[in-house]
């Protein structure tokens, strides 16, 4: 049974390298997406994340239009294009009186429907396919490396920012009467968002790279309420999917990108019945729900 096992969960990691390094990716995607998604849901902002991951999608087809699948031209070019529309989605709802995440939504469809049109005109479908789903099992040495890199400093940002972010998230007004300017942590919370979009795009594509950022993030709130609880449990279930998804995709045959983003909406499901806080099961079955208190508090005891 236990030969078994390790057979089925162990050995496709360790007898294929490209799956080492597929597992490899999806770790720091976590790390560097999970503390991310809790800020965007936290800030009630989640469709905004899905609005940035196709906003990149006309920068990285000018990219390939002009170098082919190169990793640094796309990932510059979809980093400028997600960049452009946060700050124009920002401005216009600033000198008008359109709601911001309005402006989202149609900047984002301008793009999206931009970077198909490139692609479809300069390359096949099979191009096109790639750019939209990605191919993580073909991640390589320089990919993993812009990976880490952008979930390093993503880490190193968000832990300096911390504390302001958070303030931001429950309570703007007493940031603003501290004389703290609130929008520039917004603006750096877009711009590491964009990053890791474009760090989830050569591996997820640009159509799934936000579901490794959301799905997590969402599921965690079912089960912890304080914020660094939301942020380790929101890159533990990105990391599980990642793995669990690879697992899947390994001996169903399955692809990889969506059998991961598959595997975190499993998850989600999973929480919004069980989770603690606020899934079904608990709100219907209140009994249960002080029961287990009990039991957590010590009242109660086998």
């Amino acid at each position: 049974m236990i030969a078994g096992a390790e057979a089925l969960l162990v050995a496709p990691f360790t007898d294929y390298g490209f799956m080492r390094r597929a597992l490899v990716a999806c770790a720091a995607l976590a790390v560097g997406s999970g503390p991310l998604g809790v800020f965007l849901v936290l800030r009630r902002m989640s469709l905004m994340g899905d609005a940035l991951s196709h906003a990149i999608m006309p920068g990285a087809a000018v990219g390939f239009v002009f170098a082919g699948l190169s990793l640094p031209a796309m990932s510059l070019g979809g980093f400028a294009a997600g960049l452009a529309v946060a700050l124009l989605a920002g401005l216009t709802a600033r000198l008008t009186r359109q709601r911001e995440d309005a402006s989202f939504a149609a900047f984002y469809l301008i793009s999206l429907a931009a970077g198909v049109l490139i692609v479809s005109l300069r390359g096949g479908s099979v191009d096109l396919m790639h750019v939209l789903f990605g191919t993580i099992l073909a991640v390589d040495g320089p990919s993993l490396v812009l990976v880490a890199a952008i979930a390093t400093v993503s880490l190193a940002v968000l832990a300096l920012l911390y504390r302001p972010l958070v303030m931001e998230c429950f309570d703007p007004g007493f940031l603003r009467a501290l004389g703290v300017p609130g929008g520039l942590y917004h603006i750096a919370l877009m711009v590491l968002c964009v990053l890791n979009l474009v760090a989830g795009f050569q591996a997820l594509g640009t159509l799934m790279a936000v579901g490794i950022m959301m799905l997590p993030a969402a599921a965690s709130r079912f089960w912890a309420r304080q914020v660094w609880s939301l942020i380790c449990l929101s890159c533990a279930l990105a990391l599980a999917a990642g793995y669990g998804g690879l697992v899947l995709s390994f001996h169903a045959s399955l692809p990889s990108g969506p059998a991961i983003i598959l595997m975190a909406g499993g998850f989600y499901l999973l929480s919004f019945f069980l989770g603690r806080e606020g899934g079904l099961v608990w709100r219907f079955f209140p009994s249960r729900r002080r029961a287990a208190g009990l039991i957590t508090d010590g009242s109660l005891s086998s």
